[in-house]
């Protein structure tokens, strides 16, 4: 939490000085419409996530059960660290430093930056880096991911969104299924079977590539019918 703190800290001083602006910039104001994009991108995300871990549980033969040492306690906790990781990580690629880009180089351009600095941040959060394939292909879904939840913070003008779909996905995959750092939480799988060849391949490419791109897919939509409102 202290680092959040001193990000928000951070974020206000480039603010303040550089734009002379404040964080309200970042649309965090609690109003009816950011409520409405929180639950309609938690929900998308938590929905496209769990589709994910139902398609790896059929491929793997893997079945769910109700974790027997899982407490409320556990669970809040749990939640507590997704919210935080999830809100570090979308002030610090979608906050204050996004914000400055976008009036200095434009939107399209800070996005890529953003979403490239993105991808390559999740080769070493995710163990990768020096394998160059599965580097590659967590660059390509992360950094998709990543730009998709910066143009959701361009056309919205509040991180909102982006944090609910960022916070939607990581929620789904660490405290539903488990396979966050934090080990086994909600539901605990059986032991299922060793995928190989083109198939671990195509198992690994649906939620690294595919959901990413539906996600992407999504938020075009969203922003676009957005747009015909105002």
């Amino acid at each position: 939490m202290l680092g959040i703190i001193i990000l928000l800290l951070i974020s206000w001083l480039l603010l303040h000085f550089f734009m002379n602006q404040n964080l309200s910039i970042l649309g965090i104001q609690a109003t009816t419409s950011r409520l409405k994009e929180f639950i309609t991108g938690f929900l998308f995300t938590l929905i496209l996530c769990s589709v994910a871990q139902v398609l790896d549980s059929i491929f793997k033969e893997i079945s769910w059960s109700i974790n027997s040492d899982i407490s409320v306690q556990l669970l809040v906790k749990a939640t507590w660290w997704d919210f935080k990781s999830v809100l570090y990580e979308e002030l610090f690629f979608r906050g204050a430093l996004l914000y400055i880009l976008f009036k200095k180089l434009g939107i399209n351009k800070s996005i890529l930056i953003s979403s490239i600095l993105f991808g390559i941040y999740h080769w070493f959060s995710y163990g990768v880096f020096g394998r160059i394939i599965p580097m590659l292909i967590i660059f390509l879904g992360t950094g998709i991911m990543g730009y998709a939840w910066g143009l959701a913070y361009s056309k919205t003008k509040s991180i909102i969104l982006p944090f609910a779909l960022h916070f939607g996905w990581n929620f789904t995959q660490n405290t539903i299924f488990s396979k966050g750092p934090l080990g086994q939480l909600l539901l605990a799988p059986s032991n299922g079977v060793e995928l190989t060849g083109l198939m671990s391949l195509f198992n690994f490419l649906i939620p690294m590539l595919l959901m990413p791109i539906i996600t992407f897919l999504y938020v075009k939509l969203l922003v676009k019918e957005k747009s015909k409102l105002l």
